[in-house]
């Protein structure tokens, strides 16, 4: 395994070389690198410089360009404008970086961390006797991407799927069940996820029948809750029975998006119950919580509400109960004490900002984060109708996540199927490429979209051919594995020596990009950088199909090798970069 320096990266340290030797009285310079329409790259530090030295900047660029290196890397330097830098690379250093790159196995070269912490990223957290929907979408699908990327940077990460699994509803459903113990049972055994999931509906709306309309029944349900908050052995095997049944549920519908969730990454409300009571004495003697009409409080002087008044963060209510701060906060100390996490990531719903900004300011007045330990929010955006309002039903209640799932598979197998006879497809291949393209439309479409932004559900473009979708791009990855299917002896080998066309250096650039950014996508936690990232490779792919011919008979040896590799790299990096996101890639389409 060896990480290979970008382009960019070693262009950037000869230009901040020359800078230093030729205007040693500046400093430490950044050349401010950039890809250019002009060349291949343009550096626009000078004129910064030139400001700060008051001298001349197009004398100072020619004074860099005499400093930099004679060598492999530069073909062309032209000094443009105020004293911009056009920098043109030579063929042999693209080719000869993009063959180390090709050398590294699945890694393509990009690097692991020196010194990789550990994240807790917070994502896929449906709550336990209900049905998941299509607002559980881009918690999951977001969350899954940041932890394929962040661990194929090297960071330790530990995934974390706050259930919703604690609360007074489940006194209700408990007492019912002690009723009716015969409700969660099935014929055969255990239930799929499908039967599962009609046990507790039916549950649920029974118990709440009974809730409503029996006075008696609601006092026994008061009294329940109060037993499971007390732990009382036998009203927590009902609940767990609650849960367990959940969890078949929930394993069937992240199967269909293709997710793998552990049951050790499942870690609800109620596993931080213990630490609740501990949680508010801390926040109390240190005086970072106050007692404010008999409920424990923390008050922010920015957090107001319409009247004027401070809106405080309610961590234990009046009545004793803990608050959701409560469970947040005590999960915040699991994770920094326990886990030793320095970052934790949320994957959250954007109408929660305001609470998670005032549950993270309040560990930081408490000390569990600090400097070295850090939380944020991934905040996301809700999924629209093509009408640009919340995505519902007809009939106007919220859509099921898996009927959605069924619905994208549906519509992605036909798409397939007319494709099928062309390219020789079985009718099992037919079904299977269905489902993959069917998955990673949907969630193509919310990660190519920025998270924090609302994006409008429309399945007949996302299966589409054409445009920013996954099938284009799945579609790029099974011609590339085609072509070199049909390439017979011919083999993909790197051949620096070529002149390159300009189709094949504006793929070669954009492959060697690849682990720069992955690096900002991690940082910044974006995935969306990285779908882009792919979807303009595999439109630089498309542009080289049209201009330059691979296995042309015409073609010297060497250019129908060197554009074979060109072609295998980009199949390998498409293959990589979908798998990060989560989404599969046929390899006949």
């Amino acid at each position: 395994m060896a990480s290979v320096t970008s382009l960019a990266s070693t262009l950037q340290q000869q230009l901040a070389d020359a800078l230093t030797a030729a205007l040693p009285e500046a400093g430490t310079a950044d050349p401010l690198l950039r890809r250019s329409d002009r060349a291949d790259f343009q550096a626009n530090g000078i004129l910064a410089l030139a400001k700060k030295l008051k001298g001349n900047p197009r004398e100072l660029a020619s004074q860099v360009t005499a400093a930099l290196p004679t060598g492999e890397l530069i073909k062309d330097i032209e000094v443009s404008g105020p004293g911009f830098l056009n920098v043109t690379l030579t063929d042999g250093a693209i080719i000869r970086t993009l063959a180390a790159r090709a050398a590294d196995g699945d890694r393509l070269g990009v690097p692991l961390k020196a010194v990789p912490g550990t994240t807790v990223i917070d994502y896929a957290q449906p709550n336990v006797a209900k049905e998941m929907h299509v607002g559980h979408l881009r918690s999951a699908v977001i969350g899954d991407a940041m932890v394929q990327i962040l661990e194929f940077t090297g960071e330790n990460v530990v995934r974390r799927h706050h259930i919703g699994d604690w609360g007074t509803q489940f006194g209700m459903l408990i007492q019912y069940l002690f009723e009716h113990p015969d409700e969660l049972k099935h014929e055969g055994g255990q239930a799929d996820g499908e039967a599962a999931m009609s046990s507790l509906n039916r549950v649920y709306k029974a118990s709440r029948v009974l809730f409503d309309s029996d006075e008696e029944f609601k006092a026994r349900s008061r009294d329940r809750v109060v037993a499971l908050q007390a732990g009382d052995p036998e009203t927590l095997a009902h609940w767990q029975r609650f849960v367990d049944e959940s969890k078949i549920y929930f394993y069937s519908v992240f199967n269909k998006l293709d997710m793998e969730i552990r049951d050790p990454d499942i870690v609800g409300e109620s596993g931080y119950n213990d630490m609740l009571e501990e949680t508010c004495r801390i926040l109390e003697e240190t005086g970072v919580a106050v007692r404010s009409e008999g409920a424990l409080c923390v008050f922010f002087d920015d957090v107001k509400g319409p009247d004027g008044n401070p809106v405080p963060l309610i961590v234990k209510k009046t009545n004793g109960g803990y608050g959701y701060a409560a469970t947040d906060l005590s999960a915040i100390r699991d994770r920094v004490q326990n886990l030793k996490a320095d970052t934790l990531v949320y994957v959250v719903d954007a109408r929660q900002s305001l609470h998670f900004k005032m549950v993270f300011e309040t560990a930081r007045r408490a000390g569990w984060l600090n400097e070295d330990v850090h939380a944020h929010q991934l905040a996301f955006g809700t999924v629209l109708g093509k009408d640009g309002k919340p995505f519902k039903t007809r009939e106007g209640t919220t859509v099921r996540l898996e009927d959605l799932l069924d619905e994208a598979v549906e519509r992605a197998t036909a798409v397939v199927r007319e494709k099928a006879v062309k390219v020789g497809l079985s009718e099992d291949e037919i079904v299977e490429n269905g489902r993959y393209v069917g998955v990673g439309a949907v969630k193509y479409a919310d990660l190519s979209t920025s998270a924090v932004r609302d994006y409008k559900f429309d399945l007949d473009q996302m299966v589409s051919l054409n445009g920013d979708t996954s099938v284009y791009l799945q579609y790029a990855y099974a011609r590339s594995r085609s072509i070199l299917r049909k390439a017979g002896d011919a083999k993909p080998v790197a051949h620096p020596e070529l002149e390159l066309a300009p189709a094949e250096r504006a793929l070669g650039l954009h492959l060697d990009q690849f682990g720069e950014v992955l690096a900002e996508v991690a940082s910044e936690c974006e995935p969306h950088k990285l779908a882009a990232y792919l979807y303009q490779l595999a439109s630089h792919l498309t542009t080289f199909y049209d201009q330059c011919h691979v296995l042309s008979d015409e073609n010297p040896a060497e250019v129908v090798e060197n554009r074979l590799f060109l072609v295998d790299l980009t199949a390998r990096t498409l293959h990589q970069g979908m798998r990060l996101l989560g989404i599969r890639t046929p390899e006949r389409l």
